[in-house]
């Protein structure tokens, strides 16, 4: 019999059906990962290419004979552009708009075009997340700028149209309502008891154990309690940080550790699975209030989200969080 459990972080209901349960094996996907050159002449991304993009906004240098290691654009096809005052104005009776004012950043990851994560050396990953936060820090001194996301889509299927291994930051003028959701509901819980709600999430995942996949000095690594989608898994930190601008260089450090290890794990339960990962983080205005905590969602995209999901809102999770705990425990330990 299929259960409903509510995330205590947003207060919404997600099934978890675990009658109609996959084995890891029948989630596998079809990929051309493995068959992408190191370089592709056409790819706006590679060495020698530098032209394709606008003007970088930053560059970490390469090593060996690599001219840089991670390199920061403007997306071409940017989303959000331009700086400036944030007015809102009427649009008809009950319609409002603004101007899309804001940043979409392109974080390319690697000279290399077959670059996977989960498969670099943890100081080619940390150079990465240094350059999400100060990208990060640059753009919380806009005091337009409510918001910063920095996601990652791998594979068509996460709604990549890229080959070539990057990341994304958003930063925009409102703090979408997801945020704010998860931030009031936060807000409510430190109201009642005084503790950061996903502290408390941590202390109860580490007291279950059965969500856990691994605990570092600095990170701890489990599938949560309610999650929406199979094999979801959560990186949290164990210091009190509400923004993701907020971690120190040793913390840094680690987490390119844990990430990888962690995306490395999901390999090899899943076969590779397109995935998305988002950095939550406060919005910016809150970032030295003690009732939230930044954390990555990972989340494989090995089903499909369909109509009930999008009428509803509820997800149904198809393989039961603790099931998923299991195998990616014991595959963490090897990667």
């Amino acid at each position: 019999m299929s259960v409903i459990r509510q995330d205590p972080t947003t207060k919404e209901w997600v099934i978890l059906a675990s009658e109609r349960a996959k084995r890891p094996d029948q989630f596998a996907q079809t990929h051309t990962w493995s068959n992408l050159p190191a370089y592709e002449a056409g790819c706006p991304f590679c060495p020698g290419n530098e032209s394709f993009t606008p003007p970088e906004l930053l560059r970490i240098p390469g090593h060996q004979t690599a001219s840089w290691r991670v390199r920061v654009v403007p997306n071409k096809f940017a989303a959000l552009s331009g700086t400036g005052p944030v007015t809102r104005r009427e649009a008809g009776p009950i319609f409002r708009e603004m101007e899309g004012i804001g940043s979409h950043e392109v974080i390319i990851e690697s000279p290399r075009h077959n670059q996977r994560l989960a498969q670099m050396a943890d100081e080619d990953v940390e150079q990465i997340l240094l350059a999400c936060r100060a990208r990060y820090r640059t753009w919380e001194q806009h005091p337009y700028i409510k918001s910063i996301i920095i996601f990652k889509n791998h594979g068509p299927h996460a709604g990549t149209s890229l080959e070539h291994p990057h990341m994304q930051l958003v930063a925009t003028p409102v703090a979408p309502l997801l945020i704010r959701r998860k931030y009031e509901v936060a807000i409510s819980h430190y109201d009642d008891t005084g503790r950061c709600l996903y502290r408390d999430v941590v202390e109860a995942e580490r007291a279950a154990g059965v969500r856990m996949i691994a605990e570092t000095h600095r990170f701890i690594v489990f599938v949560p309690f309610a999650a929406r989608l199979p094999f979801e898994t959560w990186i949290v930190p164990q210091r009190q940080e509400p923004s993701f601008g907020q971690v120190q260089d040793k913390d840094l450090k680690e987490l390119a550790s844990v990430l990888r290890r962690t995306l490395a794990a999901l390999d090899v339960v899943l076969h590779s699975p397109d995935f998305n990962y988002v950095i939550h983080s406060a919005p910016t205005a809150d970032a030295n209030q003690d009732y939230f905590l930044w954390h990555i969602q990972i989340l494989p995209r090995i089903t499909t989200i369909a109509g009930f999901e999008l009428g509803s809102g509820i997800f149904i999770n198809t393989a039961l969080p603790e099931d998923s705990a299991i195998m990616l425990r014991a595959s963490w330990q090897s990667c």
